[in-house]
């Protein structure tokens, strides 16, 4: 009986602990996977000392404010699709009200290339033409609108009431580690500013991120950055022709290059950066049309006039910006 007992005992513990096993077991539950969310939005602001684009200041050498906002639809972690609008203040001879730019396209991601393919629209709105000068045609005859007989700049210089073009584009970025990468990029108008000449704007842009302890622990991050790039321009059309060329003029094609220094801190960037180009000051009247050029002593082939602009030279820009995502600033 004794040897019974003991045995029924033995058995009862197994059977308990087997239970106790099992129920530990069941009780431990592997989370639900995190739902894959494939939508994201990206926005931000900032204020620049000068806006600069390729080179030549939009804002006349003023400050200038921009924002934008841009959602992203992520088909994996290496494909992604997007739309984006922002808006920037500018100064412009035919005093349009600002610069809204509308964009869309894909980025692709194949290891350490990442590729950046679209099309971007600048629109500038509520602008007004000038000719004037006591002109009815242009130099090739065709007759002007009211509207451009009416308006007079100072300096003489010529506009468009609009401005708008669009540019497809291309950018490949090689991220070589975590603290270098270079970008190529490639842009084309058909039309660009509305000139009725085409643009081919090229580029190379490196840049450097120090380690994340160069500040030590206080958060703040730095790079630097710089970038070369060559804007090639066709003939305009008759509008902004001269004499000695009726049907148009053909815009002078430049270098342009920048470099400069960032600083980091959570969502915000301070940008410290030099811009300048090889453009002529004679050329550049021409191009941009700036209506505080001045003087006569500028003469180019395209500029008889022999205005002067500052609008294409040296400039030293500060931007400090504010970038955030939905996905990662708002949950």
């Amino acid at each position: 009986m004794k040897k019974l007992a003991l045995l029924a005992t033995a058995l009862a513990m197994i059977s308990s602990s087997a239970m106790a096993a099992d129920m530990a077991v069941k009780a431990v539950k592997a989370p639900p996977p995190a739902p894959f969310d494939p939508w994201d939005i990206a926005f931000g602001a900032g204020i620049m000392s000068d806006y600069i684009f390729r080179g030549v200041t939009q804002s006349n050498h003023n400050p200038s404010v921009t924002a934008y906002f841009e959602p992203r639809y992520n088909v994996s972690k290496d494909l992604q699709l997007y739309v984006g609008t922002s808006t920037e203040s500018i100064s412009f001879a035919n005093r349009a009200a600002a610069e809204v730019d509308v964009y869309g396209g894909i980025r692709p991601t194949f290891g350490a290339f990442a590729f950046d393919i679209g099309v971007w629209g600048y629109l500038y709105p509520g602008g007004t033409c000038y000719y004037g000068g006591g002109a009815v045609a242009d130099f090739a005859g065709n007759p002007l609108s009211a509207e451009c007989q009416a308006n007079t700049l100072t300096n003489l210089a010529v506009m468009k009431k609009d401005v708008s073009f669009f540019e497809v584009y291309g950018k490949a970025t090689w991220t070589i580690n975590d603290n270098w990468a270079f970008t190529i990029n490639e842009y084309y108008s058909p039309n660009f500013l509305n000139t009725g000449a085409w643009g081919n704007y090229s580029s190379i842009i490196g840049k450097y991120t120090a380690p994340s302890t160069v500040f030590g622990s206080s958060g703040v991050g730095m790079y630097v950055s710089g970038e070369f790039g060559r804007q090639w321009l066709g003939t305009s059309d008759s509008f902004y022709g001269v004499p000695a060329f009726p049907n148009g003029i053909k815009y002078a094609d430049y270098n342009t290059w920048n470099i400069g220094i960032g600083f980091t801190y959570k969502v915000f960037t301070l940008d410290l950066r030099y811009s300048d180009t090889d453009m002529s000051k004679g050329d550049c009247s021409a191009f941009t049309s700036d209506f505080t050029a001045g003087g006569t002593t500028a003469v180019t082939p395209i500029n008889p006039g022999g205005t002067s602009s500052n609008w294409c030279g040296a400039a030293g820009i500060a931007k400090l910006s504010v970038d955030l995502t939905a996905m990662s600033n708002l949950k």
